[in-house]
């Protein structure tokens, strides 16, 4: 689960960890009236769970009550990257002397948490490292031992930070590391984690995701997942039990196993189309499964082809091919929709299905020969 910003920094502020004095306003009133009450000048920030804030003009520095009310008026309602914003953080500016980049996350293949640390923030972190990868010091963390002061301390100072900062960046560290820990993130970052002319260390911005997977542990959560504005398409999947991700794509993606939806967005995407989103049906791939599958993916007014790729393992085509029938007849499709079925008794599922195909319902021998003819058919 993805936090706002504010809501990312007011967990942050759990962990003790320093913020700018700041509230959330939904109303161009609250707006004035937090700006009044925590001093000019302040920032006036769009909340939206996508970068481009600032290019978009979401961010904007105000020093009188007048401003606030312009930038707050102009900013709730706005649409930035196709997220309207409802919300608006008010917070108290900050002077920069320099920008950093701190971050926790899970390193899975080596099954330990990794820390990133940089002395250039205030940009993606991508973007440093492609253009200066020996700028970010990225610190192996097991999580039976944890992250000591010292240890921080040592980070520090590989990583360049200036001196001024070092203690402090030291401290924070170790506090940003139990927030990812206790707090039971995903990720924990901070870009850019600032150092003021005064010589203060504080967060700026905050991304933080949440391990759904701890929420038995975290029912104040819930707060959270009220403020949430899910995509109805995801919405709608959830409430059938599929593991489907909108995208923005023209082609439809049902696959069984994740690897295999994942090779066939890649597919797609080689042959010039785009995927309407991920949508793995796993082994269970009878009349109900495939019915609600269409059903969602058809729902969604981009989607003009649909591509169903199964690869029978343990999962017998035959059954497969009985759920289609069976999910076509319960379900009005929109759009046509193109099949490649292969593994474990393909012969007789493809057999089962001849005598229902039509332009509507094709078969195709091949990944590749089925992802060119469902990019074909949402291109024409």
């Amino acid at each position: 689960m993805d936090l706002f910003e504010y809501q990312g920094k007011q967990y942050f502020a759990r962990f003790d960890i320093p913020v700018s004095p700041g509230d959330i306003a939904e109303t161009v009133d609250e707006a004035v009236a937090i700006a009044e009450r925590i001093g000019f000048p302040v920032v006036v920030k769009a909340q939206v769970k996508v970068g481009g804030r600032g290019k978009a003009g979401g961010i904007k520095l105000a020093d009188t009550v007048d401003e606030v009310r312009t930038h707050a008026g102009n900013i709730l309602g706005m649409d930035i990257k196709g997220h309207t914003v409802h919300r608006v953080w008010i917070e108290r500016s900050s002077d920069i002397a320099k920008e950093y980049y701190a971050s926790f996350t899970l390193d899975r293949p080596n099954k330990v948490y990794l820390g990133m640390l940089s002395a250039e923030g205030g940009v993606e972190i991508e973007e440093v490292a492609a253009n200066n990868p020996d700028a970010i010091s990225m610190l192996s963390i097991n999580p039976l031992d944890g992250l000591s002061l010292e240890q921080a301390r040592t980070w520090v100072a590989d990583a360049k930070i200036d001196d001024i900062a070092r203690e402090q960046t030291a401290e924070l560290l170790v506090k940003l590391y139990r927030c990812y820990v206790e707090g039971d993130c995903d990720l924990a970052e901070i870009n850019p984690l600032i150092l003021t002319p005064e010589g203060k260390v504080h967060a700026l911005d905050a991304k933080v995701t949440l391990d759904e997977n701890a929420a038995f542990r975290h029912p104040e959560w819930d707060e959270y997942r009220a403020t949430e504005t899910e995509d109805p398409r995801e919405k709608m999947a959830k409430e059938k039990g599929l593991n489907y991700i909108g995208l923005d794509g023209t082609v439809g993606i049902i696959a069984n196993g994740a690897g295999l939806a994942m090779s066939t967005l890649d597919v797609v995407n080689q042959v010039g189309g785009s995927a309407a989103n991920f949508l793995d049906i796993g082994g269970g791939a009878n009349a109900d499964v495939m019915a609600a599958a269409l059903e969602v993916i058809n729902a969604d007014p981009k989607v003009k082809s649909i591509f169903v790729n199964i690869f029978g393992g343990i999962t017998r085509v035959d059954e497969v091919a009985k759920g289609i029938i069976e999910a076509l007849r319960r379900v009005e499709i929109t759009s046509p929709i193109v099949m490649r079925l292969d593994g474990t008794n393909a012969v007789e599922g493809r057999a089962l299905l001849a005598e229902h195909l039509n332009d509507k319902l094709i078969s195709e021998p091949t990944m590749l020969d089925a992802a060119r003819k469902a990019v074909a058919l949402a291109n024409a």
